[in-house]
């Protein structure tokens, strides 16, 4: 099961960042990465214009390597605000997810 749309458009940026955070990577490769999580397969639309807003907000940095495939590739790695970001993501998400167990849970239990 992958994650919604409407829900991935508000957990992006976090999985973004989490990834980057483990090592620098480009546009294809976090959208196979995402793939592979089963977070979502997330469409060039969606993934394109949310690590423009990284990059504008300071949170990633882009650099240009060459690929030996074909054209040079734009890579992005996490800044210090970048890291920041994702631990505030962090944390904010941890007190969600506990809210939303709590929700589940007791729905679960009604339907036993």
């Amino acid at each position: 099961m992958t994650i919604s749309r409407p829900w991935l458009h508000g957990f992006l940026d976090l999985c973004l960042l989490a990834m980057l955070r483990e090592k620098p990577d480009y546009g294809y490769g976090l959208a196979q990465r995402l793939a592979a999580a089963g977070v979502a397969d997330v469409p060039g639309g969606t993934l394109y214009p949310a690590l423009l807003r990284l990059e504008q907000q300071g949170l990633a940095e882009p650099s240009w390597h060459p690929s030996e495939s074909g054209p040079r590739r734009k890579y992005y790695a996490i800044t210090p605000a970048g890291r920041d970001e994702l631990n505030a993501q962090v944390a904010a998400w941890e007190v969600f997810r506990g809210g939303i167990d709590v929700l589940v849970a007791a729905s679960t239990e009604e339907r036993r």
